[in-house]
């Protein structure tokens, strides 16, 4: 294989370009350029780790443990991660199989008790812990061995996002202040003109509850991104900010750390499949149609190396909802 473009790795394996464009930069891969090639290529080697951390991930092991298992000669540090995994994955599956006999308890006998016309007392002293206490718990058992089907469709399961997990807020309207960046890392390009602005302005002190919100911006195939800063509406803004105003309205938001930007699909999976709210596209075009990354505890931008900010950092991801009508 000579190579491929991040495109076409991208379209390939179904991750974003923003997706792979972050691994490389903590290190899990390495893209070049050939110097009559303007596009950047991933060789052989590349192309299979990426795919062997896309199966990880899809084995739900964290970044920080998979570049571990990547660089694991010896492999002795990936038996433990792996052992440490399946640790937790068995004590996930005993929780969730213990409310799930509960649950299968209480509506066998719910159903014998209409069949007898007899009212079961939810509320009585002592009868869901009885019934807790009367369960009998046998270990799991995979007979079978997984195959790659089954890893995605308990994949496509397991990432699905419900009502419960999905706030509804409002973002009110603001005045905030911009700067776009279009380079090989945008987005590191304006959280540094960001530190700079609100150390310069002292924002802190002018208005301590400034929040900050940010959104793919691409020129010309070129990956960008813009950062907006809520200000006060009489702040001088230094070069090269702008102050633009935005009416806000209402979201759909779910948290993740920094880098796990593929939960962006399930959001808007929510957002397609909900009964009660429709996505609200919004302009401008360049702002995704209204999505917007919102950096929850960005205050840690003045207390740490911008190079491990990402290991602390936050975002809301938020996708633009109304009510449904009717």
């Amino acid at each position: 294989m000579e190579g491929m473009t991040v495109s076409e790795v991208s379209r390939r394996y179904s991750v974003s370009t923003r997706m792979l464009r972050y691994y490389e930069k903590i290190g899990l891969l390495q893209s070049g350029r050939r110097e009559e090639y303007a596009y950047r290529m991933y060789d052989e080697t590349a192309v299979r780790r990426l795919q062997i951390l896309l199966i990880l991930r899809k084995l739900r092991i964290p970044l920080k443990q998979i570049a571990v298992i990547l660089d694991d000669g010896e492999q002795l540090k990936t038996l433990t991660i792996l052992q440490e995994n399946l640790k937790e994955l068995d004590d996930e599956l005993a929780a969730l199989g213990t409310v799930r006999d509960i649950l299968d308890g209480l509506a066998t006998r719910l159903e014998e008790r209409i069949r007898k016309s007899i009212r079961l007392d939810l509320l009585a002293d002592g009868e869901l812990a009885s019934l807790a206490q009367s369960l009998s718990l046998s270990p799991m058992s995979i007979a079978e061995e997984k195959n790659m089907d089954d890893l995605n469709k308990a994949n496509a399961v397991l990432k699905k996002l419900t009502d419960k997990e999905v706030r509804i807020i409002h973002v009110a309207p603001v005045t905030v202040a911009a700067v776009h960046r279009v380079s090989d890392s945008p987005e590191a390009d304006c959280l540094a003109a960001l530190r700079k602005m609100i150390l310069e302005c002292r924002l802190c002190e002018r208005k301590p509850d400034f929040r900050v919100f940010g959104f793919n911006h691409d020129v010309d195939g070129v990956h960008g991104y813009e950062h907006w800063i809520t200000v006060p509406d009489d702040l001088e803004l230094p070069a090269p900010f702008v102050k633009k105003h935005y009416g806000g309205g209402l979201y759909g938001a779910h948290m993740i750390p920094m880098g796990a930007f593929e939960e962006w699909k399930w959001l808007y999976e929510w957002a397609q499949s909900s009964e009660e709210y429709e996505i609200d596209w919004r302009a401008p075009e360049c702002m995704m149609g209204g999505m917007l990354e919102e950096h929850l505890n960005f205050i840690h931008i003045f207390d740490n190396d911008m190079d491990t900010l990402d290991q602390i950092m936050q975002l809301d991801l938020l996708v633009p909802i109304r009510k449904r009508k009717g």
